[in-house]
């Protein structure tokens, strides 16, 4: 029983109990590989895809003359995807610092 008590002190509950941490432990390899593939995804795609899909056959030209018409500024979604390339440069390093002890 001892060493049931002793079991139950190393988790750490979240979400009234439906996360739970075992004090010491680091995230799993695969969520270390996700996090920068996944957000670099989507920085990727902000910088790329700041004018819209001008180079479509069908929906460029539409899409040309909507940016002249809305004079579309870049500059906001410059802003954008640098905040959001922060945010995941910031996951990235949280990801692979050492686990804290409580």
């Amino acid at each position: 029983m001892s060493e049931e008590k002793k079991g139950q002190e190393e988790l750490k509950e979240y979400a009234g109990g439906w996360m739970t941490e075992r004090k010491g432990t680091d995230a799993p390899g695969f969520l270390k590989l996700a996090f920068p593939v996944i957000g670099l995804g989507c920085v990727a795609y902000l910088f790329l895809q700041i004018y819209g899909d001008v180079d479509h056959a069908t929906r460029g030209p539409l899409v040309k003359q909507f940016n002249m018409v809305a004079k579309t500024n870049p500059m906001l979604s410059y802003t954008v995807a640098t905040l959001a390339l922060i945010y995941v440069v910031t996951v990235v390093v949280f990801a692979f610092r050492k686990p804290h002890q409580d």
